[in-house]
């Protein structure tokens, strides 16, 4: 079979970005050939992920994605843990916590987890995300079984020592003062927007962490998030790639299944009320050469229809070079050379969070531009979203645009943007079907719908402002 026969199968979550787009070409039809609507709709329809999801007696979810075009294999953990529900006080305890995952576990020494991934020829990596962390390995699909004894190994008995701690302390600390204290632009805006759009401490907290928050936490501490959090009923184990299902659900059950649930599993609420007054902040960046911008607005619960069309509204105001803000703020106005953002952005994507979520934008303009004179022509751009029916045209590009992601993602090299699909949606629907129900949902958005969220979502009053101003120009002239 060839690699075009199982896209259209819906087979091939292994292959690159570029051979997807070659076999769309292929499937699709090119342009000029005839009739290629139907086609294309018939050809997008067929993407099928298959997808295995069991639960294990003490709580862990596990989500089986079998594909055989390539011998190799993605395992990745999620636990349902993030920076935004950290321990109030403990602010960048989250992120700490995920570098103390790799110092070692019951078998495995201090950085023995990471040497068995690389004698494989295996790739690995760990993140902290709003609402999760996540930990994957891609590596040859016959040491499949090693790396899911591995990743139980370490759930089951992490190595929390004193000089562990204190030396991921300096870690994370020094990451704060590379990304962010001794960097132009640093946070900007992806920690500043949701600290001044949010009313909720655990969305709106410095989510890096505080550098005299990070020192205090004690050994006591950590223990007690390893034990409370780092259980399998808050973990979604996924293995994607050259796997028989079965197998991998006897190892799953040998290696985890003895693994206790916690009993402390206790998650803050994070709602957020209807922002109903314009927020406006500034920030002086001593660090930036030139101005900044940035937006934000909240956006809709997460799978509703106006989620959907909020989709594709980012799709047609920013992403791109044929996006509406990138066509005016960039092509007529010269106010930026970029126009930047999105749902999620820039830490994830649109589909890997739960809970309040901003879509935002920014762009770094010259000192000769206001901030009002952006702010104006933003609003034009938004009110003819508001007052005038898309265009079928415009509508049918957006939702090619989303198509076009999604293969994208479902067909990364290493299937890590499978994987994260699949814990996301396990994670927090208890769904990871949902990932073959995308397209519709997509699909479905009107005109009509386009236009009632812009008005909903997009009016000044549920927007957040930021104004950076580089350090040189805020400061005080001298005599």
């Amino acid at each position: 079979m060839t690699l075009c026969d199982r896209l259209k199968r819906g087979a091939v979550l292994a292959a690159s970005p570029a051979a997807l787009a070659l076999c769309m070409v292929s499937v699709l039809g090119a342009p000029a050939q005839a009739a290629p609507a139907k086609v294309a709709a018939k050809a997008i329809d067929a993407l099928s992920v298959p997808v295995e999801y069991h639960t294990l007696a003490n709580g862990l979810k596990i989500v089986i994605s079998p594909d055989h075009s390539v011998p190799t294999a993605t395992v990745g953990v999620y636990y349902g843990i993030g920076f935004r529900i950290e321990p109030k006080d403990r602010t960048g305890f989250a992120h700490l916590f995920e570098h103390m995952m790799f110092q070692g576990s019951q078998n495995l020494g201090k950085a023995q987890f990471i040497n068995l991934v690389n004698s494989n020829g295996g790739q690995l990596n760990g993140s902290t995300r709003f609402d999760f962390t996540n930990y994957y390995e891609v590596v040859p699909s016959n040491t499949t079984e090693t790396f899911i004894w591995a990743e139980a190994d370490r759930m089951k008995g992490l190595d929390i020592t004193q000089a562990n701690l204190t030396n991921q302390q300096g870690v994370v600390k020094n990451e704060v003062k590379v990304n962010v204290l001794n960097q132009p632009y640093g946070g900007f805006p992806w920690i500043d927007l949701p600290m001044a759009a949010n009313t909720n401490w655990y969305n709106a907290h410095n989510f890096y962490g505080d550098l005299k928050e990070i020192d205090a936490a004690t050994l006591a501490d950590v223990q007690a998030f390893f034990k409370d959090y780092y259980a399998p009923n808050n973990a979604v184990l996924v293995v994607a790639g050259d796997v028989d299902p079965a197998q991998v659900m006897a190892w799953a059950q040998k290696y985890f299944g003895p693994i206790p649930r916690s009993a402390a599993l206790k998650f803050p609420d994070i709602s957020e009320p209807r922002q109903t007054v314009e927020k406006r902040t500034e920030k002086v960046d001593k660090l930036a050469p030139q101005p900044a911008l940035a937006w934000g607005y909240h956006l809709p619960p997460k799978g509703t229809p106006e989620w959907a069309a909020m989709r594709l509204i980012d799709l047609m105001l920013i992403q791109g070079g044929d996006s509406r803000l990138t066509r005016v703020l960039v092509n007529q106005k010269g106010y930026a050379g970029s126009v930047d953002g999105g749902i999620n952005w820039p830490l994830g994507n649109a589909y890997d969070y739960n809970g309040p979520m901003l879509w935002s934008g920014m762009l770094i303009h010259g000192p000769e531009v206001t901030d009002d004179q952006i702010l104006a022509q933003i609003d034009t751009v938004v009110k003819d979203l508001q007052t005038k029916p898309v265009s079928a045209a415009e509508l049918a590009r957006a939702k090619t645009k989303a198509r076009s992601e999604l293969y994208d993602v479902v067909g990364s090299a290493t299937r890590f943007g499978l994987v994260n699909l699949l814990g996301s949606f396990a994670l927090f629907d208890g769904d990871p079907g949902r990932i073959n129900r995308l397209e519709k949902e997509i699909d479905a958005v009107t005109p009509d719908l386009i236009r009632k969220t812009a008005r909903e979502y997009l009016r000044p009053t549920n927007r957040t402002i930021i104004s950076l101003k580089p350090g040189a120009a805020a400061a005080p002239a001298t005599k």
